[in-house]
């Protein structure tokens, strides 16, 4: 399938304007500025007055590290952060991050982004993707001089992901590697209050912007950002915002941005099906093609159990697992807004601590549910597949599936909420007389049975406040 997808990629022409020897030279790298040749005209829409860069620019973290500091070992079949050309300054964000060795993604896309090429990659959550795309798109902007005249929105890096909780997390780990450098990120996503969104473009310059689509239509709209000073462009998730029916914004969007030759774009996407390999054609020039398969479908490290019971029993034999073992911290996956909502108001009632999120919870609520969350101080977490696209929370003891994804793909996503960093986890799924129908494809992928289990009688009685 590699080679197809490498073949496919050669046949595309070249741009009239791009002789083949100049083609590495357009593209932006560490060592070379990108030089736009010329740039979508946005005049008419900025301000008339440029403000000046020096008053707004952040000061870089002082201090006293060395490379030396940061002794990583050689190691067979490893490859180090040590082994690319990357600045002091990002090599010590990493190791404040504690990462040694790369993933087997940020190995492979690192080799060829730092150089300047497009890449497109195909791997799952929790393979480092997002770090792989930061490094790069860091380096690329703390080793190329920031034009010296510049509006304060107009971003030189831009990422944009399917949902606000991705949007967020990105943002997060941008932050944490722009720590020592000079480097400002800012996130917009929808459900936020957009006058204190467009503070931030009054305050500092915008250096990475992480964004839904929705939202940078609109400030891109009302002439807030400005995209014609993009030297990296980060697509994630490309698969997940075809679903999501994002793409008509996305191309909007990609259309204020200078020419695929004359900036860097990154893809990546959980699967690579042909309508995402034709969007990558459309957006890329000769990309490196990356895609890391993983070791198992699902991982070893969740312990997948199915149990077989009627829709009117499933909140009773959820309500019993969870309390009769004492499950400390817990994701409830359904399908639709108004199960998820269903489900948390009648743990909530039954004394159990829960917490919804889905598309109809506004942002600031969702990102204190998930901090409640994270500490502890929440106990379960009822989520539909869109909304818990972007948790990555640790310790999560167990997953339950109070209904079955109609897409095998959003099970694997599910189930690896658990299990994670060397942990060990459960999933549960429930399989009733409406979403049974969804197991065969998940066991499909999976490429083994999972076991049905009858609930015994104890799980099935209800809860004191419903008898």
């Amino acid at each position: 399938m590699l080679k197809a997808l490498k073949n496919m990629f050669k046949k595309e022409p070249e741009p009239a304007a791009l002789p083949q020897e100049d083609k590495t030279a357009a593209q932006p790298s560490p060592s070379t500025p990108a030089q736009p040749a010329s740039k979508p005209s946005t005049t008419a829409s900025k301000p008339a007055t440029k403000k000046p860069r020096t008053r707004k620019a952040k000061p870089a973290a002082q201090s006293t590290w060395t490379l030396d500091d940061f002794v990583v070992a050689p190691a067979e079949g490893k490859t180090r952060f040590h082994d690319f050309a990357l600045t002091p300054e990002l090599m010590h964000a990493i190791q404040d991050l504690g990462f040694p060795y790369c993933t087997p993604i940020q190995a492979q896309v690192l080799g060829h982004t730092l150089v300047g090429k497009d890449a497109i990659g195909r791997a799952q959550t929790g393979t480092g993707k997002t770090a792989a795309f930061l490094i790069s798109t860091i380096s690329q902007l703390t080793q190329t001089r920031p034009p010296d005249e510049r509006y304060m929105g107009e971003p030189r890096a831009l990422i944009i992901a399917p949902t606000r909780e991705l949007v967020v997390q990105i943002a997060n780990d941008a932050i944490a590697l722009t720590k020592y450098t000079n480097l400002n990120v800012m996130s917009f996503v929808g459900g936020m209050d957009f006058d204190k969104q467009r503070k931030q473009l009054e305050s500092r310059y915008c250096d990475i912007l992480v964004a839904t689509p929705g939202r940078l239509l609109d400030f891109n709209q009302r002439g807030e950002v400005h995209l014609d000073m993009v030297e990296v462009l980060v697509l994630d998730e490309a698969d997940r915002m075809l679903d999501m029916g994002f793409i008509p914004q996305v191309r909007q969007i990609i259309r204020q941005t200078p020419p695929k030759s004359e900036r860097q774009t990154l893809l990546f996407s959980a699967t690579f099906t042909e309508d995402v390999m034709n969007l990558s054609k459309q957006w890329t020039t000769d990309p490196a093609i990356v895609e890391i398969e993983p070791e198992h479908v699902a991982s070893d490290s969740v312990e997948q159990h199915v149990y077989a019971v009627a829709g009117s029993d499933k909140y009773t034999l959820l309500y019993n697992l969870i309390q009769n073992n004492n499950w400390p911290r817990v994701i409830v996956f359904a399908n639709r807004k108004d199960e998820v909502r269903r489900i948390e108001e009648r743990l909530t009632r039954d004394g159990i601590s829960a917490a919804q999120m889905s598309g109809d919870v506004a942002q600031h609520k969702r990102i204190r549910v998930l901090e409640d969350f994270r500490s502890g101080r929440l106990r379960v977490l009822v989520a539909t597949d869109v909304a818990g696209r972007g948790i990555h929370v640790d310790d999560i003891s167990h997953v339950v599936n109070f209904t079955l994804p109609e897409d095998p793909d959003d099970y694997v996503h599910r189930i690896g909420r658990t299990g994670r960093a060397g942990t060990t986890g459960v999933s549960i799924s429930f399989a009733g007389e409406d979403d049974a129908y969804a197991l065969p494809p998940i066991e499909e992928l999976l490429g083994h049975k999972i076991q049905c289990e009858t609930p015994t009688e104890d799980l099935l009685v209800a809860p004191p406040k419903s008898r």
